[in-house]
């Protein structure tokens, strides 16, 4: 046992004693307890399967989906504790290649100095990006890239709304939206000072949550039919949903030729979305859902190895908090949501 943070290997996974107990252990983040931080403990040793590599990782982020994978609340999560946290990350192939790991074979996970993956989902990573930065802009740059470049692709002429642009994830919208071709994009968040940062990159008129209903609908109204917005993307769904929605949609929404495409992502200001029926009979409005299960598998490492190809050739920025693995749970969550929280790995 190592340092001492796990008092007994057998209570590390469900497996038969005798098999446990040969088998050698590395370092990883391990989930004891669901909603509890993870641990720096020793867990199993990954033994490689058939069509599968064990990756040496080097670094894995922190983002919405790896912590409520972690919290056991998110609609993917089935895996019993402990198992090791992260759910991708960045490292190095047996041969020396380096690559991005979408997925790593359960109980295992990301946050440890090895992780099995299957050798179809391994993305190699293109000179000109660090593994930090790779392992910070996966996610967030996916969650935006595959929806409007493959599930509601942006039509020319057609700007983008984002509905929660101050984050991690807003923030690679804006400029994956406007590398796209995008003439401008409308970002809507809370905070004033992180809100008034996004112009830097790329951003052409922001707005503000903190207002009156009827007010912050019909800026959206305004903002939408000035700039001919045809994608709206919601990172945080809640309260401020519908009121987007209705400035969008409804018989007095912006009117075009071609639907606006609003594309529900996440739910960091609430789980549900109340909608006027009246709004979506009177408007040319679609709705749609992006997320784990909403493309196929070959759809989302395409997307990756453009996003990945585009952050290195655009020059994508996405300020990270980068801290050792044995800092784990101390540092757990501890981020400003604008800041990408990456583990260095070992």
């Amino acid at each position: 046992m190592r340092d001492g943070l796990i008092p007994s290997r057998a209570d590390l996974h469900p497996m038969s004693l005798p098999a446990f107990v040969a088998r050698p252990f590395m370092r990883a983040a391990v989930v004891k307890v669901l909603g509890q931080p993870p641990e720096l403990g020793e867990f199993p040793e990954p033994e490689v399967r058939a069509n599968e590599s064990i990756v040496t990782m080097t670094a894995s982020a922190v983002n919405p989906l790896t912590l409520s994978r972690a919290g056991g609340v998110h609609y993917s999560a089935s895996t019993p504790t402990p198992f090791v946290a992260g759910v991708d990350g960045v490292g190095r192939t047996a041969e020396g290649r380096r690559v991005y790991v979408p997925r790593v074979r359960e109980p295992y996970g990301a946050l440890a100095e090895r992780a099995p993956t299957p050798n179809a989902l391994l993305v190699p990573l293109p000179d000109g990006i660090s593994d930090t930065l790779a392992a910070a802009v996966a996610i967030p740059g996916l969650s935006s890239w595959n929806p409007i470049v493959h599930r509601a692709p942006i039509r020319p002429g057609e700007s983008v709304l984002v509905h929660g642009a101050t984050g991690a994830a807003g923030r690679m919208a804006i400029q994956i939206a406007k590398h796209l071709g995008a003439p401008a994009v409308v970002a809507l968040g809370r905070n004033p000072q992180k809100l008034a940062t996004l112009k830097e990159i790329g951003a052409d008129r922001v707005i503000s949550l903190n207002q009156a209903p009827d007010a912050l609908q019909a800026e959206v109204r305004s903002a939408a039919r000035e700039l001919r917005v045809g994608v709206a993307i919601d990172y945080i769904g809640g309260p401020t949903a519908p009121l987007v929605i209705a400035g969008l949609g409804g018989p007095d929404g912006p009117r075009g030729p071609e639907l606006i495409r609003y594309i529900q992502i996440g739910a960091l200001a609430g789980p549900t979305i109340p909608v006027d029926s009246a709004v979506l009979r009177s408007s040319g409005l679609e709705i749609l859902g992006s997320g784990i299960g909403s493309s196929t598998l070959d759809v989302m490492l395409e997307s990756l190895r453009e996003m990945f190809a585009a952050t290195v050739s655009a020059g994508f920025r996405l300020d990270t908090n980068v801290r050792p693995l044995a800092d784990v749970t101390t540092s757990w969550g501890a981020t400003g949501e604008e800041r990408r929280l990456v583990f260095s790995i070992p």
